[in-house]
């Protein structure tokens, strides 16, 4: 059998988190509320309206267009798209085509098996959505919420070669566009849509074959079966002589299976032209300054600068670096700590981000600040407070919002070091366990972790655990 490699585009569409939408006064999300409710005049695409632009939109894209590395142009057009769907009342679509806001670009994508895959863009610019098709009770219904919400397409050229990095390059694009505070990018709300051309051909070959495209896919684990179900197709239908049609594909998710939807359009089908109700957008010196002054450092580069300048793992780089406010929140800790990062990454990656994802909030939510994260582990280092009670503190400082030393001192919760005491206590436990100090005596000397365990349960975790293992093995020695 012929060894095939699978070429891949994606067209994504991410809606912006704009308060309202592109071209009116109505909100943008409507998530979850009642169809056709969240609708006016412009949006409905009624005669007579004039759409206005909203600034908000041209500056997220822009800042979306610098984090891409394009290149931004002075000036772009909108242009009318047109096709016929129910859920498009206009008739066309405000879309751009020939002079976008942006050209070129790419999208770094470092891969898990060590490689990196430079991801070039075709186009990227700005857009209006169109409604929502439900079929329900043997009916097509039509919801024009969504009409006019503000949408960045986005087009990648060929330069995939496997679901795995298609799934990569939507992880680092939802990654960044949470960084950047531009959208929310859930794909089950449809903040982030994304479609797949797939075609395949020979290994080594330079041409490009006839490619299909995959809508209907609202995850990232669905972008990469359907991939992947659709490169088995193709290769099982060229090995049996057969020719691949460029069809629409739809991804029924619980079936796993590919249905045709239609033949493909091509751009003549739209038969664009300049929207001539819309100015060009045209960005002077002055608004692009200002609007790239909000460019934050990148999540790819602040991952580079982890492993460098604090000496991080790169897992542990990667994982800090996965959000915005928690890339913040370890900064602000390790400046609060003095020393060793990679303390307060354990401290960080191991606890913290337990209670975070338990709880379902932002670090930028807790009321553990990031220096209340650090006195914690200084108390540990000075031996103030052992480390159980240490851990137990990340809890109860979240729950009051009050300091880690105030509530060490309301509970007492100072590691206790006095000999004499510790040694009351452990005598106490040997009396109370014959049998284990007998088992322990007979070369069982894995007992002194459960010993220990009782001497600190005794008393409330405040005793030295070194202490009391010392104590206990003189004591078991006599």
């Amino acid at each position: 059998m012929t060894e095939y490699e699978a070429i891949i585009g994606l067209e994504t569409h991410i809606q912006l988190n704009t308060t309202t939408k592109i071209f009116c006064g109505c909100k943008a999300d409507s998530w979850g509320e009642p169809p056709n409710t969240n609708i006016c005049p412009v949006c409905c695409g009624l005669p007579g309206v004039l759409p206005v632009l909203n600034k908000t939109v041209v500056e997220k894209a822009v800042l979306l267009s610098a984090a891409m590395h394009t290149e931004i142009q002075r000036v772009s057009y909108f242009d009318r798209k047109n096709y016929f769907y129910p859920d498009l009342p206009k008739g066309y679509q405000i879309s751009q085509y020939d002079q976008p806001l942006a050209l070129g670009g790419y999208l770094e994508l470092p891969m898990p098996e060590g490689y990196t895959r430079r991801v070039n863009i075709a186009k990227l610019h700005i857009e209006e959505d169109a409604g929502k098709t439900k079929n329900e009770y043997g009916r097509r219904l039509i919801d024009f919420n969504r009409c006019g919400v503000p949408l960045i397409e986005m087009v990648t050229q060929p330069d995939l070669r496997s679901a795995d990095e298609a799934s990569q390059y939507l992880i680092r694009l939802r990654q960044l566009l949470r960084w950047l505070g531009i959208s929310e990018a859930d794909m089950e709300k449809a903040h982030l849509r994304c479609d797949a051309n797939v075609s395949i051909r020979p290994k080594g070959a330079d041409y490009l074959n006839p490619k299909t495209e995959i809508k209907n896919v609202n995850s990232i684990t669905a972008v990469r079966d359907a991939i992947l179900t659709e490169i088995e197709r193709q290769m099982r239908e060229v090995e049996a002589g057969n020719k691949i049609q460029t069809w629409t594909l739809e991804w029924d998710e619980e079936s796993g299976v590919l249905r045709k939807m239609r033949s493909k359009e091509t751009e003549a089908d739209y038969r664009y032209f300049r929207e001539p109700d819309l100015l060009p957008i045209q960005l002077d010196e002055a608004w692009l300054s200002e609007i790239l002054s909000a460019l934050p450092e990148l999540p790819l580069e602040r991952r580079q600068r982890f492993v460098e300048q604090y000496s991080l793992p790169e897992y542990d780089a990667d994982i800090l670096t996965g959000e915005r406010s928690l890339s913040d929140y370890f900064e602000s800790a390790v400046q609060s700590y003095g020393s060793d990062a990679k303390r307060v990454s354990n401290w960080l990656m191991n606890d913290v981000l337990r209670m975070v994802n338990e709880r379902g909030i932002s670090p930028a939510e807790l009321k553990l600040t990031a220096a209340y994260l650090a006195d914690i582990i200084k108390l540990v280092d000075s031996n103030a407070i052992n480390t159980s009670t240490g851990k137990s503190l990340i809890e109860k400082v979240e729950q009051s919002g009050k300091s880690p030393q105030q509530i060490v001192d309301e509970e007492g919760l100072a590691k206790v070091s006095d000999q004499d005491a510790i040694r009351t206590v452990c005598a106490e436990v040997l009396a109370e366990a014959p049998d284990q100090v007998k088992n322990y005596q007979g070369g069982k000397i894995g007992l002194m972790g459960w010993f220990v365990g009782q001497v600190m349960k005794k008393m409330r975790g405040k005793a030295d655990p070194q202490l009391a293992k010392s104590i206990l093995e003189e004591l078991l020695s006599k």
